[in-house]
Formats: C-alpha cells, structure tokens, sequence
C-alpha cells in the first residue's frame, strides 16, 4: 500500500510486504477482543507495526487506521480521483512553487486547531527522526536525511504555509493525500511514541481503543469538517493471523468486511458470496525485468528478443488458471485504476498471445546471434511465485521450443541484494503498488534514468524527456498525455515484461451495504452501513 519499493511478495493467503501484514490471532472470538458495545462495522484487520505515527507507518494494518483517523491535504476518493479535505487551496506560484490556505475551522478530534504549524513540523519531524516515509519529502527544497527541517517549507500564517520544490512536479498537489504528508498535533512533539499509541488525529474518526494483538475500535469524530463523514458508528478492526479464519467468519456473519481471500477459497468466494464478492483491478503492476547487461539482450538483438518473450506469454490463460481470475493482464506499465491510464496506447499488442508472432521475432534475433543457455526467471521462493513463473516459463518454452525455466531465491532478501548489487545474471521478478494515484509514480522511480528503483538500469533520453515534460504540465492531466507518450517508448524497448495486474480480493456480510473497495484496495469504511 505504502512503500515508495518493489512489491516483496504476493504470498499465499496473505499479501506480504506492506501490503498486509498477517497478524496473531485467529478470529474474532479466538481473537479475545473487545466486545462490542455500539453497532460497530466489523472489519478484518491486523496489529499495526509501531505506534500510529503518520510518517512512521507504510503497512496496511496501521495504515488503514491512520488514514482515517488522520486527514491530509487532500484526500483520495474511491476511483483515485484527488479532492481537497485540509487544504481550501493548493495555488501554484512560479514553477516550483505551491502556497498552501487551510479551511476555516479545522480540528483536531479534541477541538484545538490543526494550522500551518502542524504540517510543516509534523513534515520536518518525519525527516529529523529519517522515518520510514521520509523519503517522500526528496523534492522539497533543503530535504536531506536527518535534516531538522527544509528551507523549502515556510509558515506564512495559522492558514498558510508554502512548499517549494527542487524542480517542477506537476503531480506533487496529488501526493499530498498520502499519510506521510499528514499533520500532526502538538502533542505528538513531547513524546512520539507516548502519542502514537493514544494519538489526537483529525480525520472523519477517532481511536477509541486499541487492545494489541486483537483489535482496534475507531468511532466518529464530532470535531471533522471535511467530506468524509462517517455513515457508521465506527468500525472494530479485528486482528487476525490468518486469510482461512477471517473468511470463515465473514460466511458465518461474524465479520461484515474482508479485504482478503485466502487462496483456498480462490475457486469458490465468489459462487459463495455472489454479489457481495469484490474481485477488481488494485494499483498493483506485476512484471518481470530483463537487464540489457545480460548476453542477448542488448541492442537490435535484445529488443527482438523482448517482443519475442513478451509475445510468447499467454497472460489470460494464466491469470484464468494459476490465479483463478484474481489478476487482470496488463496492457500497460500502469494500472488500470490511476486517473489517466488507459488501454490504447500504440504497441500495446505486444503484450498480447501470438506465438507465431514470437517465433518470428526470436528467429530475427538468431540471425544476428544464435540464443544459447536459457531463459531464467529469479524469484524469491518464500513468495508464493513459484506456480506463476513456471507457467510463464512453460508458455516461452512451449512457443519458442528454448529452455526456459524458474530460478528460484530462498527469501526476498537474498533476490534483492543481488538485484541491489547488479550480481544477479538473469530476469527476475519485480513488481510496483502506488503511493499515490498517479501514472508518473509507475513510471519515474522504475524507468527513468538513475531512478531509485530502476533496477535494470534502462535508459533511453527520449523517455527521460518527456518524464520531464510531464513534470513540468500544468496540471496532473496535460501530464498524463506526456506520461502515456512515454509509456509507448517503454512499449517499443521492453525492459521489464508486463504481465497483469493483482486484483483486490475480498467480500462482505449480509449484515451491511454500500461496500466500495478504492483504487488502493482498501474498503472505504466510512461509507458502510449496517442494515
């Protein structure tokens, strides 16, 4: 959900990384929990990592409380779309520089005020202390790890503060719905970890108890003027260590919402629940990369090589087989649910089945230079990748009659260093969940040159410029035309292979209605409503 990195695994029942943390207890009643005392909205969840900290939290069980119980900026409707919630205006002033005006009135949940002050510090403390999302603060000016605050932040007034940027980033307003950018009470700046597990939020909920290890109850915070007013009288997280008993209790009326199906019930959920089964497009890219440092895989010869591969995988019989439909293929670098995507951008069709199409190809390719060895395929074992990339394999090799084989990693740790360290001699695994609903986020940390996350070191100036281009629009939908165009370049060169994008999978109870799942996979909880 959160983390500015490669997705680490889609394991088996639970998404690991940050997009789920499986937690420690079974089900609601094994669980222990709090009983209920209100007719509260009861939802799967699990114990968060640290303290509730905005900038110190990147994982789903934290972060699903955080962003209701804070509010930013800005907020992220259900399709990804940004609307202000803190924030009156975001006027930019120059190229690179944007003058914040809060709303009148704003507070937090105990009726003291949420000013200028209490984002701009809140900001600066989250470099100070080199929290976990302190990096999303790199294009303010004067931003360096361990920084006690950037020059590019300044207080005006109790409404107003500016932020000014290293360079122009046409889609900076959009990110500042993300929980790293949101304020914090003065409070919080005595003793952070004190506070963090007693937090004074400002979003459209308050913690009213947070019983480790079982469950969370959120309620409705009377002090909240923004647009997302609770339709419920809160909401139980209960914590769970596995997908199998959540979904247990949710066909047993125990629980009202799962954002998880465990594997298992892959083939069935949605015969089971019918039209309470939720099973559509996240903002989640799943590809596999191929450095242009590898034998045969460079220049004319590569780029034949990349159409080859790409041509030869069957995507729709893949997604329908090994994940029984809970994966859409890709035909972009993107994500189907980000403002701007969409499915028509020229030389998509190579990302569909056509093995004649890749025969041909990988025969152009043997006449400049015969293909020895074989297609390798690295994976992080502990994963649950292992069914995917051997049919990804078989189908390269069932095409192009070359071997083609999986090469797995014990843990996700040993893949990535070699991948860091540039030591890895093969294709691997990568993959990329949004931070913030944007096409430029797909695409600049894994594509540009020198990006962060650019681990097979592509570069091409073509597609560097219009990055640039699109950075400097004058809004987030002129630079969606740039991002696209750009888009189309990395269709032609290839340098990771597209495969699809991972579905959310979830349902809910009979017990409620008006359940939406957002752009980010997250059930938007504060729309729910018990019958």
């Amino acid at each position: 959900m959160f983390l500015k990195k490669t997705i680490a695994a889609l394991a088996a029942g639970c998404l690991a990384f940050s997009l789920a943390s499986c937690s420690n207890s079974e089900s609601s009643s094994e669980a222990g929990g709090s009983t209920q005392s209100a007719n509260y909205i009861t939802a799967r969840g699990s114990e968060p990592q640290n303290p509730l900290i905005p900038g110190n939290t990147n994982e789903v069980g934290g972060g699903n409380i955080v962003d209701l119980i804070y509010s930013g900026l800005v907020y992220y409707d259900a399709d990804g779309n940004t609307h202000n919630d803190m924030a009156e205006s975001i006027d930019l002033e120059g190229e690179k520089t944007y003058r914040v005006t809060l709303k009148d009135g704003i507070t937090f949940s105990d009726g003291s005020p949420v000013t200028s002050e209490s984002f701009v510090k809140a900001w600066n403390k989250v470099v100070e202390d080199s929290m976990l999302t302190a990096d999303f603060f790199e294009p303010i000016l004067g931003f360096k790890d361990g920084a006690a605050s950037m020059e590019g932040l300044k207080v005006v007034d109790d409404k107003t503060f500016t932020i000014e940027l290293n360079q122009p980033e046409a889609d900076f307003p959009t990110r500042l719905g993300y929980s790293a950018f949101y304020p914090m009470h003065e409070s919080a700046f005595d003793d952070l970890a004190a506070y963090g597990e007693n937090p004074i939020g400002n979003g459209p909920y308050k913690l009213a108890e947070w019983n480790h290890n079982k469950d969370a109850i959120i309620v409705p915070n009377e002090e909240y003027k923004g647009d997302r007013v609770p339709k419920n009288d809160g909401v139980q997280f209960v914590f769970y260590a596995k997908g199998d008993a959540a979904y247990s209790d949710l066909l047993a009326g125990n629980l009202d919402v799962t954002d998880l199906i465990p594997d298992s019930a892959f083939s069935t959920f949605e015969q089971e629940l019918g039209d309470r089964a939720v099973n559509q497009p996240a903002a989640i890219f799943q590809s596999f990369t191929i450095p242009e440092r590898l034998p045969h895989f460079d220049g004319e010869e590569g780029q034949l090589r990349r159409e080859a591969l790409s041509y030869a995988i069957n995507r729709d019989e893949i997604t329908s087989t090994i994940f029984g439909g809970t994966r859409t293929p890709a035909t972009d670098f993107t994500s189907p649910v980000i403002p701007g995507q969409t499915d028509q951008l020229k030389g998509a069709d190579v990302l569909k089945y056509n093995p004649e199409k890749a025969k041909e190809l990988w025969a152009k390719a043997d006449a400049i230079s015969p293909f020895e060895g074989s297609v390798k395929i690295s994976y992080n074992a502990d994963g649950g990748h292992q069914a995917w990339v051997d049919a990804v394999a078989n189908s390269i090799r069932n095409t192009l009659g070359v071997e083609a084989v999986g090469d797995p990693y014990p843990d996700f740790k040993s893949l990535r260093d070699e991948i860091t360290n540039r030591t890895i001699d093969s294709a691997f695994r990568t993959g990329w969940q949004a931070d913030y609903p944007s096409l430029g986020n797909f695409l600049t940390p894994l594509y540009s040159t020198g990006g962060g996350s650019n681990d097979g070191d592509y570069s091409n100036p073509e597609f560097d410029s219009l990055l640039k281009q699109a950075a400097g629009a004058p809004n987030p939908e002129e630079a969606n035309v740039f991002y696209n165009q750009a888009q189309e370049i990395l269709l032609k060169d290839l340098p990771a292979i597209p495969l699809w994008y991972a579905n959310v999978t979830g349902g809910y109870s009979e017990n409620v209605d008006n359940v939406v799942f957002s752009w980010k996979s997250v059930p938007v909880y504060y729309e729910i409503t018990k019958k």
